[in-house]
């Protein structure tokens, strides 16, 4: 469905009943990354995913979207469906990035924490360089290079050779993304809080995921954040690099519904 918010038009999928899960995609993608969530989640819980500023069928490309900035556009988001209780929000690497924004910004709206495949650490200053480059690049190029390029880091060599046709899939999203919303999304991302020392106060309850394979935020990464929080696990799902819910969505679902049957009130 689509919300025409305050700030610009946010293309929204939105099934089921129950307790409301907030999907965040990561970059440069869509909501559709969640497909292999949707069936399973919506038996039982409220799934909210929409396309982020810029990103799918939603307006409000600009030149930075910084990661508070998408924390607002949720909000808003949530506040225009008449979400009011609080959410289990779940985010993939980007969507992480936004998650400790939003649990910042508004904490009292989080009951529940799913981060897959992310960190909490900043960007050195080697890699905000690359960021501000690579916004440069697409602005210049388009994102077809980016496609290529990124697809070979998302998804683990177990992803490439048994399922071509889903990295097929998500080079077409990517490839179909705003150039302005790609950079803008990029800058952001560049410019992002270190929030490892906020990790200790995260109380409530957190899964996290990572592909035993992931090259972008490896295991150990992942295992260190979860270390650090007071109600974390780490989830490590075999054969999945970085895209841990699209590559391998029966084990990503099952320890999704574990984790929300341990803390369902």
């Amino acid at each position: 469905m689509l919300i025409q918010a305050a700030r610009t038009d946010f293309q929204v999928r939105d099934e089921g009943t129950g307790s409301p899960i907030l999907l965040v995609h990561g970059f440069p993608l869509d909501h559709s990354m969640w497909n292999g969530q949707w069936e399973t989640l919506t038996e039982s819980y409220h799934v909210i995913a929409p396309d982020l500023r810029g990103f799918g069928l939603s307006g409000g490309a600009k030149n930075v979207i910084t990661m508070a900035d998408f924390a607002d556009d949720l909000a808003e988001i949530l506040d225009m469906m008449r979400v009011d209780e609080p959410i289990t929000f779940c985010g993939l690497s980007m969507g992480g990035y936004i998650a400790w924004e939003f649990l910042r910004l508004f904490p009292e709206r989080v009951q529940r924490l799913i981060l897959c495949d992310t960190r909490a650490s900043a960007d050195t200053e080697t890699v905000r360089q690359s960021r501000v480059q690579l916004a440069e690049r697409v602005l210049e190029e388009g994102t077809g290079f980016l496609a290529q390029d990124m697809s070979k880091k998302l998804f683990s060599p177990l992803t490439r050779a048994s399922q071509p046709e889903l990295v097929t899939h998500m080079e077409s999203v990517m490839r179909s993304c705003d150039p302005l919303a790609v950079a803008g999304a990029t800058l952001g991302m560049s410019q992002r809080r270190d929030f490892t020392d906020f990790l200790t106060e995260i109380e409530i309850p957190a899964l996290l995921i990572c592909g035993s394979d992931d090259a972008i935020t490896p295991v150990s990464e992942m295992q260190t954040i979860a270390d650090q929080m007071p109600q974390a696990k780490l989830e490590i799902i075999p054969g999945a690099g970085h895209m841990a819910p699209l590559e391998a969505p029966a084990a990503v679902n099952a320890a999704i519904l574990n984790f929300l049957g341990e803390t369902d009130a």
